[in-house]
């Protein structure tokens, strides 16, 4: 069947173990997967520049002999063109692609994390940047729309979290389910 994998994580992730073991997994057998890098810039609370040479980090692909290609994460066309490439490749039996979209998160890393480690004007550049707004300065959403999309995403966040609370709790007995434990 011409499925495809599509995994995403973020820069940080990508200096992980498992990151480089899955994509070389991943190209030695040709895998429909591809695989996308959130690259916001921050691995918690640490700029990626200061942890990694390599700052284009769609470059990992060359170790692995496979595509790789960075675009802006917040240009909805530029992300959509280069996902339907690597997904066709990947259909063709052709193996990974690792795309790494540029972008960037607004808050901190979680609700305790105020995000002081970013200066100001860094993330009112990048709001400025939002891809709703981008796309409504282009003429293809107007403001209605946009106030459409954020409150069906609201709705939708709230259900699930209706469902999550209302929710039974597993048994026990499923604890160890699905878990590897060597």
């Amino acid at each position: 069947e011409p499925r495809v994998s599509v995994v995403f994580f973020g820069d940080g992730a990508s200096n992980q173990g498992t990151f480089h073991e899955s994509i070389n997994m991943a190209a030695a057998w040709d895998l429909p997967i591809v695989y996308v890098i959130e690259n916001n810039r921050y691995a918690i609370s640490t700029g990626f520049t200061r942890v990694t040479k390599e700052h284009r980090l769609s470059n990992r692909a060359l170790a692995y002999g496979i595509p790789g290609e960075t675009v802006d994460g917040n240009d909805v066309f530029a992300v959509y063109e280069a996902a339907s490439k690597a997904v066709e490749r990947a259909r063709r039996g052709e193996g990974p692609t690792l795309l790494e979209c540029l972008t960037y998160r607004w808050q901190g890393h979680n609700v305790g994390d105020p995000g002081k480690y970013r200066p100001d004007d860094e993330v009112a550049e990048w709001k400025s940047r939002d891809p709703l707004r981008l796309l409504e300065c282009s003429g293809i959403l107007s403001e209605q729309e946009i106030s459409a999309i954020r409150s069906d995403v609201e709705a939708e966040i709230a259900d699930m979290c209706a469902f999550a609370a209302e929710s039974e709790y597993p048994p026990l007995s499923e604890l160890g389910t699905d878990v590897f434990v060597d």
